[in-house]
This record gives structure tokens, C-alpha cells and sequence, in this order.
């Protein structure tokens, strides 16, 4: 009971919500996008495109007393190098990034958002790409998505919404490389910047560090740094299949990197996705998984197997039961029961 009140608590919260996207999605990927009426009709929710320039606009008017006390908030909560430190040769950029995520907020909070997203191709007018501030503002509740991914902001919120008060944290996710050896073979999840601290390891400060982007076009980001928890968590990614809408989600085991990784400059989480990664890629693939997902320790199958249901959209789970072959028999079978009830209906 606990389990679907917390689902129906995010299937309410996503009535007449709103989410607003800076700019427009990564160009050249289409998982990215969507049919954003379809979505609404669907869902409930409402997607607010914005240029720039009105986030920009926001930035600026961010006073000095406002960006005091954000710059004395990163002192008391992480560990600042350095450099990023008063007096430090780079304390202008972190006062940047201050400077950024007081307009965020202050824009976000104006206009009762409860997720958005950014793109690293639409940055003009900005100092830098958005990293901090968008890892703080996740923390607080909001959802994101990077480049564009509107459907995995509100996924992220969702989430958020269904594991408020228990521990474990929700954040926006990517696979990002591969890890292969005979102790089996690893995801090391991550992003460029954008990895909340709700997922931080336990006990351990954040690192603030500042450090090159080689996309973007812009000075250098700051960003926090960190491990994630270790324990069982859960991905999922909402795809848009042009006649449905399908979330696909694998259960998986957060494990300690096989050495520190001082030079990896982003934070991050290592896991090994059940049931192993060979079967869990495969399925993933089939099902049209796309590449950005919401994650989280604290969210788990039961929980989005009520939300979808809610939300009458398919859900397919890949776990230690998965299979390919029954994996793919499911898909086709599903195909031809959203197809003749979409008919029925």
C-alpha cells in the first residue's frame, strides 16, 4: 500500500506540471525528443520551451548579495579547492556559477517549474555550461534532463516525488562506458557534469573542483565530484514510440571501482546490471531503451510498475530473471495488445 501511494503521489504531482527547457534538443538525436501533445494528453504535464536568452536574462539580474550567500553555501557544504576559494586564481568562475544557478532558481521558481532541461549546443550568452546549479536544483526535487531530454526531466521528478523521505537519493543518469574483465562486466554511469548529490556516498563531501569541457564552446564549468552509494538501484528510460509511450528499467548492484579514479573528472556510479551486462544490453536494445535515465537506490520495480499502470503506458523490467529470448517474445506480444486495445478504446 505504501508502495502505490507513493506511485499515485508522483502520477498527482505530474498533473499540470510544468517544465521548462533553455534551448532546444542535442541535434542529430531523436530519442531525445517527442510527441510533447501526446505527452501532455497522456500525462498531464505541460513542456515550456524558452530561448536562452531568457535564462540568460535571469543570470544577469542575479545581485551580489544573492551570489554571497550561494558562494558562502559551497564553502559550508563541500570541499572547495583551492583555487575556487576567496582569494583563489579562479574564484571568479565558481562566483559564475553562483551566478548561474541564483538565476536558475530564481526563474524556475517564478514561473512554479517543477523540471527542466538544458543543452550544451545552446549556451549563448552564458559563461558556462550549467553543472552546479544543476546538480543543486536537483537535489532540492527538481527534475532534469540534459540536451534537450524533457521526458527524462519529468521521469527524474517523478522519481523524486515517489522516494521523498527515504534514503538513497534519485538522479539523472547515463550509460557512459563500459568496464569488461573476468569479474564481470561493469557500466560506469555518469554524465559530463550533471549527476545529483542525492546519490553522493554516505558520510563523504562532494568535491568542487573546476575542470576543462571539450564541448560547449565555454570557459571552464565547475562541478561536483563524487562516488555514488553503493547497494542495489534501479534505471529507467521513457521512450516515445510514436503510437505509445514505453518505460524500460533495469535493476542493478552499485559496486567499489576496481581503483580510485583521481583523473575521472565527473561524478559517478559503478554497477553491474542484473542479470548480467550481456543479457541486460541486449534487452535494453530491443525494448528501444534510450541513453539518458532517471536513477535511483530508493525507487524500485514495484514502484514503477504502479506509476505505469497508473499512467497506462507499458513497462518492461529487466532484472535476474531476464532472458533475451522470452525478453523480445514479451515485446512482440505487447505490441499487439497497446495496438488492438488503442483500437478497442
Amino acid at each position: 500500500l505504501g508502495v502505490w501511494a507513493r506511485a499515485a503521489s508522483a502520477w498527482a504531482d505530474w498533473q499540470g506540471a510544468k517544465l521548462a527547457r533553455f534551448g532546444d534538443n542535442m541535434r542529430d538525436v531523436a530519442v531525445t525528443e517527442g510527441d510533447k501533445v501526446a505527452a501532455q494528453i497522456q500525462f498531464g504535464y505541460d513542456v515550456y520551451g524558452y530561448g536562452v536568452g531568457d535564462l540568460v536574462k535571469a543570470v544577469n539580474d542575479a545581485t551580489s548579495a544573492e551570489i554571497d550567500q550561494m558562494m558562502q553555501a559551497y564553502l559550508d557544504e563541500y570541499d572547495v579547492i583551492p583555487a575556487l576559494r576567496p582569494g583563489g586564481e579562479r574564484n571568479t568562475s565558481l562566483r559564475e556559477g553562483a551566478r548561474i544557478e541564483v538565476g536558475m532558481r530564481n526563474f524556475l521558481q517564478a514561473g512554479n517549474f517543477k523540471a527542466f532541461t538544458t543543452t550544451f549546443e545552446d549556451l549563448h550568452g552564458l559563461a558556462q555550461l550549467p553543472g552546479l546549479a544543476v546538480q543543486r536544483l536537483m537535489r532540492d526535487g527538481y527534475g532534469f534532463g540534459a540536451e534537450g531530454d524533457w521526458k527524462t526531466s519529468a521521469l527524474v521528478r517523478a522519481m523524486k516525488v515517489m522516494a521523498a523521505g527515504l534514503p538513497g537519493g534519485v538522479s539523472f543518469m547515463e550509460d557512459y562506458t563500459y568496464h569488461f574483465s573476468a569479474s564481470g562486466d561493469k557500466v560506469l554511469g555518469a554524465h559530463m557534469l550533471e549527476i545529483c548529490e542525492s546519490i553522493a556516498k554516505l558520510g563523504a563531501k562532494p568535491k568542487l573542483d573546476i575542470l576543462p569541457l571539450s564541448i560547449g564552446g565555454k570557459a571552464d564549468p565547475v562541478r561536483l565530484i563524487f562516488d555514488a552509494n553503493l547497494g542495489p538501484a534501479i534505471g529507467a528510460s521513457i521512450m516515445d514510440l510514436g503510437q505509445r509511450f514505453r518505460i524500460v528499467a533495469n535493476v542493478v548492484d552499485v559496486v567499489p571501482t576496481d581503483a580510485p579514479l583521481p583523473k575521472l573528472p565527473v561524478a559517478r556510479a559503478l554497477w553491474l546490471p542484473r542479470p548480467n551486462l550481456k543479457v541486460a544490453a541486449a534487452a535494453w536494445i530491443y525494448a528501444g531503451g534510450a541513453h539518458h535515465t532517471s536513477f535511483s537506490y530508493a525507487v524500485t520495480a514495484e514502484h514503477l510498475k504502479d506509476f505505469t499502470s497508473m499512467a497506462g503506458i507499458e513497462f518492461m523490467l529487466i532484472d535476474e530473471k531476464t532472458e533475451v529470448e522470452g525478453f523480445k517474445e514479451k515485446l512482440r506480444w505487447n505490441d499487439l495488445y497497446y495496438h488492438l486495445a488503442k483500437g478497442l478504446a
